[in-house]
């Protein structure tokens, strides 16, 4: 049987997950803080991800963020922004090298 994964918050971080899911002007942000206080508030990662949000996500993402939220706090969550890695390749991949281009024909 999997372990199920929680997350104990101080009445501190319970206030500030509370206040960033009502007030912060990014939506990325509020829906992360929701659903880390419902699973702090019992509900499993998996429940959560699939009927506790607005839109459905895969349990891995709010997994993601929980161990986001346990590794960097808040701020963890704010600088991680939404739709992962656009550059195609592995991190710290930045593509095929290029010759600059002649600015002065």
């Amino acid at each position: 049987m999997a372990i199920r994964r929680r997350l104990a918050l101080t009445v501190g971080q319970r206030r500030e997950l509370a206040a960033h899911r009502d007030h912060d002007p990014r939506p990325y942000v509020r829906e992360r803080c929701a659903a880390l206080l419902k699973v702090a508030d019992g509900g499993s990662a998996h429940a959560v991800a699939r009927h506790g949000l607005l839109r459905p996500r895969d349990p891995d993402t709010v997994y993601g963020w929980m161990d986001l939220y346990r590794a960097d706090g808040i701020d963890g969550l704010v600088k991680h922004r939404p739709g992962g890695d656009r550059r195609g390749g592995p991190p710290g991949h930045e593509g095929p090298a290029r010759e600059p281009e002649d600015l002065n024909p």
